[in-house]
């Protein structure tokens, strides 16, 4: 069994990034990411000091704005409007979820496309789908992606199960998959024989945020099962999959944590450079 870990993808980034970050110093412009907090969750501040922690290894920037948990809707929108119109601002992150007084929807049409680096509006969206290769994917199933190309799997005419329907992950993931010609099945956990679809996966995703619901049950001794699923169980970090039900009984899998969402924030950082890069003339 392979275990595809995400650090040595991460590497392999960085070394781009540096290149690209440096391209962009001389022409006085650092990569810039306004990330958008609201209250002071204790998962959204790790994944913040994360962000920030990944962006400086690379000479990159995030600038944090953080909004008081009752913040209205009103005042959300105007903060995104803001940072649409900030030309030092390459990439707009909004933490999710939101609290529930307020609505995501309006966002999806406010925030500018060309600063959407995680996928959160609509015209992205409808990119991902229509496969046009125009703006960006949302940041996990490009880092599946991402991982896959890394380690050499190649998806063409392969068979890939997916398991979760979300439009964070599962269905822009099936439109992703799709472009590089893989054969791709959508399932859910109200999947009828669930486990038998799995079994006749090449490829197996799971994204259905169930903790350790994919066990040796759902493989095959040929099969490359990516975990995307990031759960807390009896206090410890786990996946959807069953790592060590699982590990001696397929061809390769990735472990949680230190697989997919290792891999995650450097699409986020890929995303946002990138966009600077639009912006000036090489």
């Amino acid at each position: 069994m392979q275990e595809l870990k995400g650090m040595p993808v991460v590497n392999m980034l960085n070394e781009n990034f540096l290149t690209q970050t440096g391209i962009l110093k001389t022409k006085g412009i650092t990569p810039r990411l306004a990330a958008v907090r609201i209250g002071e969750r204790d998962d959204d501040i790790s994944y913040e000091k994360g962000i920030i922690k990944r962006f400086s290894a690379v000479n990159a920037e995030v600038k944090i704005t953080v909004l008081p948990a009752d913040v209205s809707q009103n005042e959300l929108e105007e903060t995104i409007t803001s940072l649409n119109h900030d030309k030092t601002v390459h990439g707009i992150l909004l933490f999710r979820p939101l609290p529930k007084h307020l609505s995501l929807e309006p966002i999806t049409f406010i925030i500018s496309k060309d600063k959407d680096v995680d996928c959160m509006g609509i015209v992205n969206t409808a990119n991902v789908f229509a496969g046009n290769k125009k703006g960006y994917a949302p940041c996990t199933p490009q880092g599946v992606i991402e991982m896959l190309d890394y380690y050499g799997i190649d998806v063409s005419g392969k068979k890939a199960v997916i398991v979760g329907r979300s439009l964070v992950a599962g269905k822009p993931l099936a439109m992703l998959l799709l472009d590089k010609n893989a054969t791709v099945t959508i399932c859910h956990t109200k999947t009828l024989n669930l486990a038998n679809e799995c079994k006749t996966a090449d490829i197996l995703i799971s994204c259905a945020g169930v903790a350790k619901m994919i066990t040796s049950d759902f493989t095959n001794p040929d099969q490359t099962v990516i975990d995307v699923g990031i759960n807390m169980l009896d206090g410890k970090l786990c996946g959807d999959v069953d790592f060590d039900d699982v590990k001696d009984k397929v061809k390769a899998v990735t472990p949680v944590p230190g697989g997919v969402g290792t891999v995650t924030t450097s699409v986020l950082l890929k995303h946002t450079i990138n966009s600077a890069l639009k912006n000036i003339d090489l």
